[in-house]
């Protein structure tokens, strides 16, 4: 039999991803109780939900294992960044919890500490953040950063497959790069997912569902246009169905 070709093992690898699974919902509200409600409106047509530092602070960690023993699967954003020895602790504390997602900051020695806290866990994916959505080359200019987007993005790939990584955080503009470099290496979790014509709001590198799936996203990340819908659970729905189509095309 034929050897199977970088693209071949890459699609092989995106087709094992179950399609409810795609979509992971930011639960982007002020407390737990807002986001019961909202887990509760959504019912089955979502699997996978994100809890970042806003709820973290409000309850969210307990929300996640509740969610976990419910058979949901989390994405725990918590953009790990310090010294080694405490992104190794924390993260020996995160497997505890059966969360699936964690993020930390891109920078090949925290993503190792992370790696290392994680140990033979398998269930647990590392995600190195590149650059987020909501910066643009002015953003990373006056960070001190003399390139472009593109190019920091990349660097930070780079950093993640010598580190280790299981995927990136990227942006629907970056992910066709990141998967071409990267091809089944890494997961590629795309925020910024905003359908034409909904306000971008706060973020800069935006792409519809179609042109992230399209791109190379394994996985999208939405909130507002989803929370804010009047039938949350239909949006959902609506969303799945043009990330089948990104797949099909």
């Amino acid at each position: 039999m034929a050897a199977l070709t970088a693209d071949a093992k890459t699609e092989m690898t995106r087709a094992s991803i179950e399609l409810e699974d795609r979509l992971i919902v930011a639960l982007d509200v002020p407390t737990v109780e807002n986001a019961k409600r909202l887990i509760e409106i959504l019912g089955g047509a979502v699997n996978f939900y994100k809890i970042g530092l806003q709820l973290h602070f409000a309850g969210g960690l307990d929300l996640a294992k509740e969610l976990v023993q419910q058979g949901k699967k989390v994405f725990l954003d918590a953009k790990l960044l310090d010294i080694d020895q405490t992104v190794t602790g924390a993260v020996q504390n995160v497997v505890k919890m059966g969360v699936t997602f964690l993020t930390v900051h891109g920078n090949g020695p925290t993503i190792r500490a992370a790696i290392e806290g994680r140990g033979k866990s398998s269930a647990l994916k590392i995600l190195a953040v590149t650059a987020l959505t909501s910066l643009n080359a002015d953003d990373l200019a006056e960070l001190g950063v003399s390139m472009s987007v593109e190019q920091y993005v990349m660097m930070r790939v780079e950093k993640a497959l010598q580190a280790g990584a299981d995927g990136v955080i990227a942006s629907g503009q970056e992910a066709r790069k990141v998967r071409e470099r990267a091809g089944n290496q890494l997961l590629i979790v795309t925020p910024g997912i905003r359908s034409e014509g909904v306000p971008v709001d706060d973020q800069k590198r935006v792409a519809t569902p179609l042109q992230a799936i399209g791109a190379g996203a394994d996985y999208l990340v939405m909130g507002r246009e989803i929370l804010r819908a009047p039938n949350p659970g239909k949006k959902a729905e609506e969303i799945l169905r043009q990330i089948e189509l990104g797949l099909k095309a």
